[in-house]
């Protein structure tokens, strides 16, 4: 029976037997009894993304008073949700992500907790995901952003446009009207530069 610890771009975490390439965290949101999801669905406003393997330690999922093991597609899905890189293990990648906030965002000497709480106030909204009239025309996204349009959710990469799943991606037309799901803030972090790590099916489709 797999845990209910994967996450989707709108942010929900779901039950599947499907596996993903990042793992992360909100704090701590379960039950190390029952391995089973508290009602709340974060802790902290620091969600991060983190790297499946660090120095060889392993942990069993969801069975301490610890954070909760979370997991996504890729990179760009947990972006969507609205998480971040860690600065613990993954340092370079946090520092490239928070130069590029700051640059395509217009600040300098951020601090990770005046980033969260932009991020907060961008990937929530009562509660619920929040979602964000597109900044310019769809085809113009940066590579990495991700939208939502009946239902379903869209990458934006390399000029093309590639519906999710668990699975992986596929290629397919995004209907009309869409929103964005990536944090408006985060998506000027990839004008600037930053570009998030895609699961391989995006780089088979895209060729």
């Amino acid at each position: 029976m797999p845990l209910q610890n994967r996450v989707t771009p709108t942010g929900d975490i779901v039950a599947t037997d499907h596996r993903g390439t990042f793992t992360g965290n909100r704090g701590i949101i379960h039950d190390p009894a029952t391995r089973t999801l508290l009602n709340k669905r974060w802790s902290s406003p620091a969600w991060l993304t983190c790297v499946c393997e660090f120095r060889g330690r392993r942990r069993e999922v969801m069975s301490r008073q610890s954070w909760t093991e979370l997991f996504f597609l890729d990179e760009a899905t947990a972006f969507a949700a609205g998480h971040r890189p860690c600065f613990y293990c993954r340092r370079d990648d946090a520092k490239q992500f928070r130069s590029c906030w700051e640059q395509g965002n217009g600040v300098s000497d951020l601090s990770a907790k005046a980033m969260d709480a932009v991020l907060h106030a961008e990937r929530l909204d009562r509660g619920k995901k929040r979602l964000h009239p597109l900044p310019m025309r769809l085809r113009d996204l940066p590579d990495g952003t991700m939208v939502q349009a009946s239902g379903e959710s869209y990458l934006v990469a390399d000029g093309a446009t590639l519906r999710w799943s668990f699975a992986g991606y596929s290629r397919a037309d995004v209907p009309e009207p869409a929103m964005l799901l990536t944090p408006p803030s985060t998506l000027r972090a990839f004008q600037a530069g930053y570009r998030p790590v895609l699961h391989p099916s995006a780089m088979a489709v895209l060729g």
